[in-house]
């Protein structure tokens, strides 16, 4: 008598938990989510203890050692003098493990730090995550010393990313 409703009332719970909208991807003078994590050695890694210290150019990528995401990764090592000229530290975040980062800092001398993101917080946190899938989608925060987001490129294209995060780091002086 009471199991259609109640079959019902958890069909509509269950839909709302798996339809519920992930975080936005916040815009241009947006605070910046804070997070932590674990880089490709396994320590520990806190976005507070960069902030106010130096720009930020995080970027989230899809996979370690695919076409796009190497050329997008080696493009910003290319570019660490630079970056670091400009007193800009460089995180890379994905899905992959710390092993997996590891071999691919190694593979391509990646002068950076990667975080492992393996259960999808921060991603999550920056509302980047691909649809149904356990990768982000390419995108680009550059968060400025006083811990907001100076730029951001949310584009599928490496080479995008490389050219915007350059323009807007020049816009910072």
């Amino acid at each position: 008598m009471f199991t259609a409703p109640l079959l019902a009332i958890a069909w509509l719970a269950a839909f709302a938990l798996f339809t519920a909208p992930a975080a936005e991807t916040p815009k241009a003078g947006d605070t910046v989510p804070r997070f932590e994590g674990k880089d490709s050695q396994g320590k520990p890694w806190k976005l507070a203890d960069v902030l106010g210290k130096k720009v930020v150019l995080l970027y989230f990528y899809p996979k370690d050692d695919t076409p796009g995401c190497t050329r997008e990764a080696c493009g910003f090592r290319d570019r660490m003098a630079e970056l670091r000229k400009n007193n800009v530290e460089v995180i890379g975040v994905s899905f992959d493990s710390a092993a997996s980062h590891l071999k691919f800092a190694e593979k391509h001398k990646l002068n950076f730090t990667l975080l492992a993101d393996t259960d999808g917080k921060i991603a999550d946190a920056y509302g980047v995550r691909m649809a149904g899938r356990n990768m982000a989608r390419r995108t680009s925060f550059l968060i400025g010393l006083d811990g907001k987001i100076a730029h951001v490129t949310d584009v599928p294209s490496a080479d995008t990313h490389l050219s915007g995060m350059k323009e807007a780091v020049a816009r910072l002086k």
